[in-house]
């Protein structure tokens, strides 16, 4: 009978199934033609050739509360995978007991006692081995490991995805620390020429050349040039608080040597096939170790419905008094026995919970279709904005030169009575803008080649 239940029910096991994306395309979009090589599996110390960047990014990975959080956590999964690793171990407990028990003497057991064993309480001492196992006929348990052991590799890759986050954001930081830096001096080369300009117009007034007007408007340009400057200096010093704490320090000043105009933004940015991508992106892999877990607990869920059998034993020594506790071999005992469980009245209930696992492993096989959707649309964007950025780039620096060009001959041609001092006002004004935005374009720039550098995937190795 035992044998029937157990093979009808087998025959009705589902199988587990997970439809990973299979369309995923051959290369990205605006890539003329795919190759294999992927800036993704580069080093980080490789990537970042700036000496300071690599220091704070070290510092970061280090010291990072989050990321520290992070390896907690990878912990806790390894405990809790090394705990499932021991589901189908015997379990084995020792157990010692000593009891008396005072039956009433008009009670059936009282009256028995008095009678045979001529006294009026009984005592009971055991000590015994118990041993329980349960066999994993369904896979019940080996679906359990395998859900443990995908989680702790999930902890892995959560951990990897928090460090190319830490790593990214270190960079990006520290680049627009250096866009401020550039930003202050562009401010103070600029009031260093207003100020030579309200000179100048100071000069003309007195002569009667020019009205008060036009020393008033040039010193509101001086003092605009000079409000930037306590501006850009509270940005820095929040910038580099932020750094700081990116890097788990106090607020402290960030030493740097370098300047913006001293980097250079690489060209030749690989970005590889998406497959590549899907494989070292930990985000991605996290959502497909995610489905795993899925699957494994629908398996779990499955073999929670069909019977268990549990086989234990039990051995030690038992005696009506202690005198004889431990006179071997009379006092040895033993007991085998094994039993099958079949739910029956929670079975809908059961069977519920098994339905509810397979409604969770599709949403999280469309959740891994849509983290690889925006994967692949991540790359794309940032190798869009790279090509536009250079692009940009170099027609803002062509209209710098012809700023700087224009500043001069306005200088010229106002000392020569040719121009009046609206046009050089005029003219530094837009130098100045041109060169707050040639900057911010540069820094727009490193910015993207390291958003594509995490996107695909670089930043933990």
């Amino acid at each position: 009978m035992i044998t029937f239940i157990l093979g009808s029910y087998g025959c009705s096991i589902p199988r587990n199934v997970i439809n990973p994306v299979q369309d995923t395309p051959s290369k990205y979009r605006g890539v003329a033609q795919a190759d294999t090589t992927s800036i993704g599996n580069i080093l980080v110390k490789d990537f970042f050739a700036t000496k300071t960047i690599q220091q704070l990014i070290d510092s970061a990975i280090e010291r990072n509360i989050d990321l520290q959080i992070a390896i907690k956590n990878i912990d806790a999964a390894n405990l809790l995978l090394k705990r499932a690793r021991m589901g189908n171990i015997p379990q084995l407990n020792l157990q010692v007991t000593a009891n008396s028990n005072r039956p009433s003497d008009n009670s059936l057991n009282g009256l028995s006692t008095s009678q045979f064993l001529k006294t009026t309480h009984v005592e009971d001492y055991n000590a015994n081995l118990a041993l329980s196992w349960e066999a994993d006929i369904w896979g019940k348990i080996s679906k359990q490991k395998e859900a443990s052991y995908a989680t702790y590799l999930q902890s892995e890759e959560a951990k990897k995805a928090v460090q190319t986050r830490i790593v990214a954001t270190v960079a990006t930081s520290f680049y627009r620390l250096l866009l401020l830096d550039e930003q202050l001096n562009i401010a103070k080369r600029n009031l260093a020429l207003s100020d030579s300009t309200l000179k100048m117009v100071s000069k003309q007034f007195e002569v009667g050349q020019v009205t008060s007007l036009a020393v008033q408007q040039t010193e509101a340009q001086l003092l605009k040039a000079s409000q930037l400057i306590p501006q850009i200096t509270q940005e820095i010093s929040i910038q580099e608080n932020a750094l700081s704490e990116l890097t788990g320090r106090f607020p402290t000043a960030i030493e740097r040597s370098e300047t913006l105009a001293q980097l250079e933004v690489s060209t030749q940015l690989a970005v590889g096939i998406p497959s590549i991508m899907l494989g070292i992106r930990p985000d991605v892999k996290s959502v497909e170790l995610g489905l795993k877990i899925a699957n494994a607990k629908v398996g779990v869920a499955n073999a929670s419905l069909y019977p268990s059998l549990t086989i234990s034993a039990s051995a030690g020594l038992n005696s009506f008094k202690a005198s004889n506790w431990f006179n071997v071999p009379a006092s040895l005992f033993g007991i085998v026995g094994g039993g099958i469980t079949q739910p029956l009245f929670n079975r809908k209930e059961l069977k519920t919970q098994f339905e509810l696992a397979k409604v969770e492993r599709e949403k999280s096989v469309l959740l891994f279709r849509q983290v690889v959707i925006q994967a692949v649309v991540e790359v794309s964007n940032e190798q869009s904005k790279l090509e536009n950025l250079k692009k940009e780039f170099s027609i803002a620096q062509n209209r710098v030169r012809t700023l700087k060009s224009a500043v001069q001959n306005a200088d010229l041609l106002f000392k020569s009575g040719m121009a009046n001092y609206l046009e050089v006002i005029t003219a530094q004004s837009n130098l100045l803008q041109g060169e707050l935005d040639l900057a911010s374009l540069k820094t727009a720039q490193l910015n993207a080649s390291v958003e594509l550098y995490r996107a695909l995937g670089g930043g933990w190795q």
